[in-house]
């Protein structure tokens, strides 16, 4: 006898249909947008710093570590707030699901999960599409003659899979306020030390010593949490930090690298160049060489 099965069908709570650009923009300090809108959902996230938003659906301050969906359609600009010169995540992309209309006015906080899926949407986007990644307006980003097996298809899920945590949390919680992450206790807890103090000097021993570990535990859940290892975290961030105090144009840069943390100018100038391939000097001419155009 030949069993009959029965296939299902599969539910699609949040399809992205199309998507119009992935950036990762370094603004200045006094960078600033006309209002517009676009014909596209836009999420935009704050990696580091802070910046004014108009909308119609939300006026005030967006900083770090949190994020908005402006609805297609909807009119907005943006403008750096003084003294902070952030970078930002913006993604343009068509999306039908009326749960996303929420999100346009109150800025949501993203959990460690979806901040993980948001940099896996960002090298997604790197490998199917052709830079540059931080050119304002830029209309039409064209995909590479050839990318990764199912790069373009993991970029819509990882997207997708974003949205649905967003909106599965906030039904679940009914806010935002709650980000806790459910992973490893020990390693949130070092990298919120490490966060708040990267510009100090750490080693694996003090942080052995403060959070009552060994190194080996600290190395290897570390990088099993983040994908790189505590001190190439830590250069991470003096750089990422040292990139958003260039773009205030106040610091020369030794004054820059005395603030992150670096014993010389010499050191500094080498790992600046190793992380970003540029100089300090020809990085702020190329950050504001791109915002003039």
């Amino acid at each position: 006898m030949t069993v009959q099965y029965v296939l299902k069908d599969f539910e699609t709570a949040v399809s992205v249909k199309k998507i119009a650009n992935i950036h990762y923009f370094e603004f200045t300090d006094q960078y600033k947008t006309h209002s517009d809108a676009h014909d596209f959902c836009e999420l935009i996230y704050i990696d580091k710093g802070a910046l004014r938003i108009e909308s119609e659906g939300f006026s005030g301050e967006l900083s770090d570590g949190h994020m908005l969906i402006h609805r297609a359609g909807e009119m907005h600009s943006l403008s750096c707030t003084d003294g902070l010169a952030p970078g930002v995540i913006i993604i343009g992309f068509s999306c039908d699901c009326m749960e996303l209309s929420s999100f346009s006015r109150l800025p949501t906080a993203l959990s460690a999960k979806e901040k993980r899926l948001l940099s896996e949407i960002l090298k997604d986007g790197m490998s199917v599409y052709m830079p540059p990644y931080d050119m304002p307006n830029t209309a039409d980003m064209k995909k590479r003659d050839s990318y990764p097996f199912g790069a373009d298809q993991l970029l819509k899920n990882h997207l997708e899979e974003l949205l649905i945590s967003l909106i599965r949390r906030k039904k679940e919680e009914g806010s935002f306020l709650d980000v806790s992450d459910s992973g490893n206790t020990a390693v949130a807890h070092i990298t919120q030390y490490i966060n708040e103090h990267f510009t100090e000097r750490i080693t694996l021993d003090s942080l052995c010593f403060l959070f009552a570990t060994n190194k080996t535990t600290v190395c290897r859940e570390f990088k099993r949490e983040h994908g790189k290892s505590v001190l190439e975290y830590v250069s991470a961030l003096k750089i990422k930090e040292a990139k958003r105090l260039l773009r205030l144009q106040k610091y020369s840069a030794t004054e820059v690298a005395e603030r992150v943390g670096y014993s010389s100018l010499h050191y500094f100038s080498r790992a600046f160049k190793a992380e970003t391939g540029l100089s300090p000097k020809k990085y702020i001419e190329t950050v504001l060489s791109k915002l003039e155009k």
